[in-house]
């Protein structure tokens, strides 16, 4: 039991001295990254010449086999039925290591399902802290070490890369160009974004993910990000996917 009287306690009482500014940037630092991917599946044909029996007893397999994986990792599922030709619905996985994403994978790839809808596009990233800071706002966190996901019922995603001549510019230059950017998102605040890094591990540099409930917020938003400076340093950004946030039951339904 210690006393305000305590000289090896270094409290007064029952207060304690707030965290500085290192100590928590030090607690952040222990936090654990997480590994993100976006998968994206389309239908093939055969599908639609099964018995409407077989089709069920597809469908609660793969249900039952991504259900088994929500333990060890965060899974949104979302469908772009009627928004794009090419992918009919997306998984949406979040995790602290990789194992669990390729076992998911390895076990939906046994199911019956399997034989009838393949994966078109995927994307692989990890959470980082971002190199750009909001000045405007001291208070919003922009770590991004940790995504929260599927709070809306629209999200776009798409892959991002950086021509090298970004990589040119001094990191003061980089700064202030995108300043500019968080100036304009912050006018937005219906949309969420989500930026994942994706060096070394899959094709593009990011992953963007934006979530949002007014799909026309997200399209002013992107308008007004085209005409600012740091626009003129993107070598690629699509394709893009709008994705209806769906339960997986829903997704497969959906596939006819």
């Amino acid at each position: 039991m210690s006393s305000d009287k305590d000289p090896a306690n270094p409290t007064r009482g029952s207060l304690r001295l707030a965290p500085t500014a290192a100590d928590v940037e030090i607690e952040k630092a222990k936090l654990p990254r997480q590994f993100v991917n976006f998968t994206f599946y389309r239908a093939r044909p055969e599908w639609r010449l099964l018995s409407a029996g077989d089709k069920q007893r597809c469908r609660e397999e793969f249900v039952k086999t991504v259900d088994e994986f929500r333990s060890s990792l965060l899974i949104h599922s979302y469908s772009t039925i009627g928004l794009r030709t090419n992918v009919d619905f997306m998984i949406w996985r979040i995790g602290y290591e990789l194992d669990p994403i390729q076992e998911m994978t390895a076990r939906l790839n046994k199911t019956e399902m399997a034989k009838y809808i393949e994966p078109s596009v995927s994307f692989l990233s990890m959470t980082k802290r971002s190199m750009y800071i909001d000045k405007d706002n001291p208070e919003h966190d922009e770590d991004r070490l940790h995504i929260i996901p599927g709070k809306s019922q629209y999200l776009f995603v798409y892959p991002f890369v950086k021509t090298r001549e970004w990589y040119s510019r001094s990191a003061e230059q980089r700064q202030e160009m995108m300043e500019e950017h968080i100036r304009i998102g912050m006018k937005y605040r219906s949309v969420k974004l989500h930026t994942t890094y994706s060096f070394g591990l899959d094709d593009q540099e990011f992953v963007v993910a934006f979530e949002t409930d007014y799909p026309s917020d997200f399209l002013d938003l992107v308008q007004e990000l085209r005409e600012t400076k740091a626009s003129s340093y993107t070598l690629r950004d699509t394709p893009m996917f709008t994705c209806r946030q769906r339960t997986i039951s829903e997704c497969l339904e959906a596939l006819g």
